[in-house]
């Protein structure tokens, strides 16, 4: 079945995936601000209600699979999850270009992700797990006590403080490319924008749609 599609047009993401992006950010966002309110001093005392905050920060923390695991019912999910999980042999030119500070895009080639975008979400879905893991820990330390919670205290701050910078990077690479800003918005990118930044990805939705129309001669 092909992807609907409007003039000049593709289909990049589906609703599902949509939702599961913007899901995950205003629950990531949650953890941050919280964590922010709890950690920094002149925030902690502007906002106060501590325990909120630390209620807050727990259950936007456990609750941040969440997303994910609803998404998996949704196959063009699935399917861009394949996608993030497996390197390419364009994607070693991508990054090589990358090293060399190759700024044309034609230097970059790249499927629907570009190999920094699969390094990003690999890096940051671990990063999640470590920190839920450790914020059970402090939460419940009869689980293990053979660690100790100020262990798992510095795992999870200073994993905490890697995960902001990474996701100012992101943000800041978002709003560097409306396009791609429009496209997790509305779902669709302009035709020329994928032939630039994903020429692979672009070249496979044109077999898939030549398939279909074979199929459906």
């Amino acid at each position: 079945m092909r992807l609907p599609e409007t003039a000049g047009r593709v289909r990049r993401f589906s609703t599902a995936e949509r939702m599961v992006h913007r899901a995950t950010g205003w629950l990531m966002l949650l953890c941050l601000v919280t964590a922010a309110c709890l950690y920094l001093g002149p925030l902690a005392q502007l906002v106060g209600r501590r325990h909120l905050m630390v209620t807050v920060h727990e259950w936007s923390g456990i609750l941040l699979p969440l997303p994910l695991l609803l998404g998996l019912f949704s196959p063009a999910f699935r399917a861009d999850l394949r996608r993030l999980n497996r390197l390419a042999p364009y994607d070693k030119r991508w990054l090589r270009a990358v090293r060399k500070r190759l700024a044309s895009p034609r230097e970059r080639p790249a499927g629907k992700f570009n190999a920094g975008q699969k390094l990003y979400a690999g890096w940051i879905a671990g990063a999640v797990l470590v920190m839920m893991f450790t914020g059970l820990l402090m939460w419940f330390m009869g689980l293990l006590p053979s660690l100790s919670r100020t262990s798992a205290i510095f795992v999870h701050d200073c994993l905490a403080w890697a995960v902001a910078l990474v996701l100012v990077g992101h943000l800041r690479k978002a709003y560097e490319d409306p396009e791609a800003r429009l496209g997790m918005r509305t779902g669709y990118v302009s035709r020329s924008w994928a032939a630039l930044h994903h020429v692979h990805w672009l070249r496979e939705e044109r077999a898939r749609s030549e398939a279909g129309d074979v199929d459906e001669g």
